[in-house]
C-alpha cells in the first residue's frame, strides 16, 4: 500500500493550503516536492526545491494527476490526487513508475551517500553503484580507478583535498555484499548523509 505523506503547513513558510511534502533522494542531491491544494477552489500549486513550477487557480476538477520531472537525471514524477469519501483527498507521489516508498528502497540499493566538510565547504558525495559514477554536489567528477589488495579504489579531488572511495567484499565467508568507504585526506567519512563532519 502506498504511504501518503501529508502535513497541514510547511515548517519553513506559512502556506495554509500546503497538503503534501516529500523529500526525494536522487544522485544529484535531495529534492523537495511541495503541493498546495485548495479543496474549495481547486487551486493547485506545485513547488520543486522551493521554486513554484505550477499554479492553477479555480479548477472545477478537484482530483487528478500532475506529471513532472525533477533533478538532473530528470526522474519522472506523478503526483496523484484521489478522493476519499465523503469529502477528503489523498495525495501520493510516484517516481519513475514506483510509489515513493518503493522508489526510495530502490535508491538505497543503488546509491551510497556521504556528507562531509573539506576546506570549510560542505560536500555531498554520491556513488552510483550501477554506473560506477561519483557525484559531488550534483556534478559528476573524474576519477582514477585502481585495483588494490582486496578490492578497488577510486581517487578524486574534493576541492583541494584528496578523496578515495574504497570498495571491497564484506568480511566473512560467503558474503556477496560489497562495502564502500569514503576517505578524505585519509580520514574515514561516515556514510550517514545527515551527519555533518567536523
Amino acid at each position: 500500500m502506498t504511504e501518503y505523506k501529508t502535513i497541514a503547513k510547511s515548517s519553513s513558510q506559512d502556506r495554509a493550503d500546503l497538503v503534501a511534502y516529500w523529500s526525494i533522494p536522487l544522485i544529484d542531491g535531495i529534492h523537495v516536492v511541495e503541493f498546495e491544494h485548495g479543496t474549495t477552489t481547486g487551486k493547485r500549486v506545485l513547488r520543486l526545491d522551493g521554486t513554484e513550477v505550477l499554479r492553477k487557480e479555480w479548477m472545477f476538477k478537484l482530483v487528478g494527476d500532475i506529471k513532472f520531472t525533477i533533478g538532473k537525471q530528470e526522474a519522472k514524477c506523478e503526483l496523484r490526487v484521489d478522493p476519499i469519501p465523503p469529502f477528503a483527498f489523498s495525495y501520493s507521489l510516484w517516481v519513475d513508475g514506483k510509489p515513493i516508498d518503493k522508489f526510495m528502497e530502490k535508491q538505497l540499493d543503488s546509491i551510497k551517500s556521504w556528507s562531509t566538510v573539506a576546506n570549510g565547504k560542505r560536500y555531498a558525495v554520491v556513488f552510483e553503484k550501477h554506473t560506477l559514477e561519483i557525484w559531488v554536489n550534483g556534478q559528476t567528477v573524474d576519477v582514477e580507478r585502481n585495483f588494490v589488495e582486496d578490492g578497488t579504489e577510486m581517487n578524486f579531488q574534493l576541492a583541494n583535498s584528496n578523496a578515495t572511495l574504497r570498495s571491497a567484499p564484506a568480511p566473512g565467508p560467503g558474503h556477496k555484499e560489497i562495502t564502500y568507504r569514503l576517505f578524505v585526506n585519509g580520514r574515514l567519512i561516515s556514510d550517514d548523509i545527515n551527519e555533518t563532519q567536523p
